[in-house]
């Protein structure tokens, strides 16, 4: 990982220059729950539907990751714009990249789609990990946020706030908003790497990623998409995937998919024997008809449950994520 680095004299500097440096930290993640937890000591923010985002910022310098560290500084000009203006020697900064409709709202398409121009591309920023120099990760949440709505004041870098009030208000507003949903962290929460129980999220939208691990040709295109998750190091099937497409984002899918054909299913629990209620399941006969691909693909997928075999019922397609590893993604269990 490439670290930003540089000399920058002031005055509480000794004689000789002092050293700013500043590199990437692996992200903290909330756990998914059926019920966030209450009390004073939590806050509450709007559960961004876009991109996880790290910026650096040293001098005129910002660079961009993802959750994976992946260098995405050229992917999102605007974004690194955006992070320039923050008012700050050096700055990391955990965010969200997202993509508003025509309602203000975050749309996941949209970001598949940010070359059309599907909407303004933002920052929401909801974390500071160093500040000038500074560890700043061992300090509560609550101090960190502090210190974040200060240097951001007059940036193009926008604050997720806090969001007041009772919990079972605060739930009906988001779920009216139609937005994906509400993150639950304890304000005396210091940042660490990985999940914690210091963050819990609650999604109103059911979604998740998931790996592609085949199609069925329909012409001179596909009719589904064969999606699975890892357990215990086995990709297991989850469902078919019909909705979601139109005419950009399947072509683009069908290019792709193409270029990871391979004879061998790479999903362990097929077939299913007889197609299940809601016709989740392939039988031996429909895999013959199935191109199968090497589990490469990431997909986000929206879904109205989980069906009694432990499939996805009325899922729908939202785009492809390119900040996940396929071997990460398994079935998201709320605890």
């Amino acid at each position: 990982m490439r670290r930003l680095s540089h000399s920058v004299k002031n005055k509480t500097s000794p004689p000789q220059q002092r050293i700013l440096k500043t590199e990437f930290l692996p992200p903290m993640s909330a756990k998914a729950v059926d019920k966030l937890p209450e009390g004073n000591q939590w806050a509450y923010e709007i559960k961004w539907d876009g991109y996880r985002l790290e910026a650096i910022k040293l001098l005129e310098q910002v660079q961009l990751f993802s959750r994976k560290a992946k260098d995405l500084t050229t992917d999102f000009p605007e974004v690194r714009r955006s992070v320039a203006t923050v008012k700050a020697t050096s700055a990391t900064i955990d965010g969200e990249i997202v993509v508003l409709d025509e309602q203000g709202r975050p749309s996941f398409q949209g970001l598949q789609r940010r070359s059309r121009r599907a909407g303004p591309i933002v920052y929401y920023a909801f974390d500071l990990l160093h500040l000038d120099g500074v560890d700043l990760t061992g300090l509560p949440l609550s101090k960190r946020k502090e210190k974040l709505k200060a240097i951001l004041q007059g940036s193009k870098v926008l604050y997720s706030e806090n969001i007041p009030g009772d919990l079972e208000v605060i739930i009906e507003h988001v779920r009216q908003l139609e937005l994906e949903g509400i993150a639950a962290k304890r304000q005396d929460s210091r940042y660490l790497p990985g999940k914690s129980d210091g963050w819990f999220k609650l999604q109103l939208k059911k979604q998740q990623e998931f790996v592609i691990g085949g199609y069925r040709p329909e012409g001179r295109t596909f009719d589904c998409v064969v999606v699975g998750v890892y357990e215990k190091g086995q990709l297991k099937f989850s469902g078919k995937v019909r909705a979601g497409f139109n005419r950009f984002n399947r072509a683009k899918l069908l290019q792709l998919m193409r270029c990871f054909e391979t004879s061998d299913c790479p999903l362990a629990n097929l077939p299913t024997g007889r197609p299940g209620r809601w016709g989740e399941g392939i039988t031996a006969d429909e895999m013959k008809e199935i191109r199968w691909l090497k589990p490469k693909l990431v997909a986000q997928i929206r879904f109205t449950e989980w069906t009694s075999a432990v499939n996805l019922r009325h899922a729908a397609y939202l785009g492809l994520r390119n900040d996940k590893q396929p071997q990460e993604i398994i079935r998201e269990k709320p605890v």
